[in-house]
């Protein structure tokens, strides 16, 4: 397979046009391959800033007794009342 050219799309039984899936590091739009060690450091890093989020959504709910949801709702009453 020639690496400069994508494979070209190919119709579903719906005969809707999906893009060919890619493997894991390279692309789609250059034929040049990704950089997968920055791609898997990045991709750690998001995982990491996900967990962070979701523990401090949880010390939230245990602090203030309502759920993410209540939470913004108190604050926007808070900011804006």
């Amino acid at each position: 397979m020639n690496r400069d050219r994508r494979p070209a799309a190919s119709p579903d039984k719906d005969g809707f046009l999906y893009e060919p899936v890619e493997r894991f590091g390279e692309s789609m739009t250059s034929p040049k391959p990704w950089n997968k060690a920055a791609l898997a450091g990045v991709e750690l890093l998001n995982g990491r800033m996900a967990m962070l989020g979701f523990a401090a959504a949880i010390v939230g709910e245990l602090l203030t007794g309502k759920g993410m949801v209540g939470q913004l709702a108190a604050m926007l009453h808070w900011y804006l009342g």
